[in-house]
């Protein structure tokens, strides 16, 4: 394939305005497909065969190197908009405990792996990973390179708190090999950080992207929420100002999801505060407006990123992935899952950990990997997952080309789908040709909306009314909810 007819179309302002019209009508809560099944369709219950069998077939592959996740889920603070897998504590003794015990976990997956793999790409969150004080940190990394050889030349990423680190600790970052790095931000406005209990003033942030830069860590990427209380298209703008005087490589705006139902911290966010649906939009469709005006790439979902960027010149050629870190330009590799909730993707098997600690500790004091849940995929899994990402990272699906890995009819498959397909064509989302099925400027805005045509669970769901909660009791799988992007973990 030409990778170049893989590449999605430029936003225009029609594009823009279009989604305006639409958005109302028919974007909605759904998966983010970082992972496919999703997360929600995990199957509970410690089936150790399933993490053995995964480890075993990665074993018994050709030793191609490893994309690795590692969770530090400690916090000082809490951040009231938050719904991460955390531990918000001031005793920094738990961390300890809890270094020792990765080891333990590590041990356990490499010994299973057989051979010391090599990591092409590893990503630290949490939590806050940088929590963990010096000596810890030097201490995690020195486990990593005994159980895992981290390639000198990959993608090894940690999430920072700006307000926790300083220049020593963003130099100690980039002795242990660190190369990028992403700051939570979330908004500038001191009347939107103190709505959501997260004061971090401008130049914090700035001497820590400055230092970054000194050090030179190949990437700098900021994270932003919008639809937090208080927040308006004009002083959001104003945030939007400030970050560009950063020029971050990367940023993610993500989409605020209020469920204090789910995450009890949002319950202390005011609800009269939040952003009206129309206000939200507009912050949302400004935001796109000044930073494509500004030179970033509309990369997709809620990713930007400058031309030159890795993500950028992966989806011009055609590249892209996404796994449970968001867009990727190493999707395409097992994924190793370290600490408590942290998801693994391992020949063709996801398996997640378990969410406490003392699930976590327990399953390792008797000698066991700690799965909570996990899901086998399917051979119907597999070409749904390749369709879904095709559609949401290049924005192009070449029909002969899905035919021939799969060995199916296309539109014998998907007859309903295509079916589907066309409504949301006649929206302007798709179009659709002999043999291709493209992605408009105005689909990659709701791109997953696209995707859920290809989502066999959702189609299964809607044909077989059951509520959440009996589903969940009748096959063991987690109910479904939309859980925010900033929520690492589902």
């Amino acid at each position: 394939m030409n990778p170049s007819a893989m590449t999605s179309p430029a936003l225009d302002r029609r594009a823009l305005s279009d989604f305006r019209a639409l958005a109302g009508r028919i974007d909605g809560n759904g998966p983010r497909y970082t992972s496919y099944p999703t997360a929600d369709r995990f199957r509970n219950g410690p089936d150790l065969s399933l993490y053995h069998d995964a480890l075993d077939a990665c074993r018994a592959d050709a030793p191609a190197p490893l994309s690795l996740y590692l969770h530090i889920p400690f916090c000082e603070n809490i951040c009231y908009y938050c719904g991460c897998n955390k531990i918000i504590t001031r005793d920094h003794g738990r961390s300890a405990r809890y270094v020792s015990y990765l080891g333990r976990e590590m041990a356990l997956v490499a010994g299973r792996l057989g051979t010391r793999r090599q990591v092409i790409q590893s990503h630290w969150g949490g939590g806050t990973p940088t929590f963990l004080n010096p000596e810890e940190m030097r201490r995690v990394m020195a486990l990593l390179n005994t159980h895992f050889a981290l390639a000198a030349d990959g993608e090894h990423s940690i999430e920072i708190d700006p307000r926790r680190v300083d220049q020593d600790r963003m130099a100690l970052l980039a002795e242990l090999g660190f190369n990028r790095v992403s700051l939570g931000v979330q908004d500038f406005d001191p009347v939107v950080q103190q709505a959501i209990h997260r004061i971090q003033p401008f130049e914090e942030t700035r001497a820590v992207v400055d230092a970054a830069r000194a050090l030179g860590f190949r990437s700098v990427s900021l994270d932003l929420i919008y639809g937090l209380p208080h927040q308006t298209a004009a002083r959001f703008g104003r945030t939007i100002d400030q970050v560009l005087a950063l020029r971050p490589d990367r940023l993610s705006v993500y989409s605020y999801a209020h469920l204090p139902h789910v995450f009890k911290p949002q319950r202390r966010i005011d609800e009269n505060a939040l952003p009206p649906a129309g206000e939200k939009l507009d912050i949302l469709v400004s935001t796109i407006e000044r930073l494509t005006a500004e030179g970033y790439v509309y990369i997709g979902m809620d990713h930007f990123a400058l031309p030159d960027d890795d993500l950028a010149v992966a989806q011009r050629e055609g590249r892209l992935q996404r796994n449970f870190q968001g867009y990727s330009t190493h999707a395409g590799y097992d994924q190793v899952g370290l600490g408590i909730s942290a998801i693994g993707a391992i020949a063709g098997r996801y398996v997640q950990n378990a969410r406490t600690l003392d699930d976590y500790y327990g399953a390792l004091d008797q000698g066991r990997l700690p799965l909570a849940r996990g899901v086998a995929m399917t051979a119907d899994d597999h070409l749904r997952r390749e369709i879904i990402g095709d559609l949401m990272c290049n924005g192009v699906l070449e029909l002969p080309a899905i035919e021939a890995r799969h060995g199916i009819d296309f539109d014998l498959t998907f007859s309903a789908e295509l079916a589907d397909l066309d409504r949301l064509a006649a929206d302007g989302l798709v179009r659709c040709e002999p043999g291709r099925i493209t992605v408009t400027p105005l689909g990659r805005l709701l791109v997953r909306r696209v995707a859920m045509v290809f989502d066999r669970y959702l189609r299964d769901d809607a044909a077989r009314p059951v509520d959440n909660g009996a589903r969940a009791a009748n096959d063991g799988a987690q109910p479904i909810r939309i859980v925010p992007r900033y929520s690492r973990v589902v």
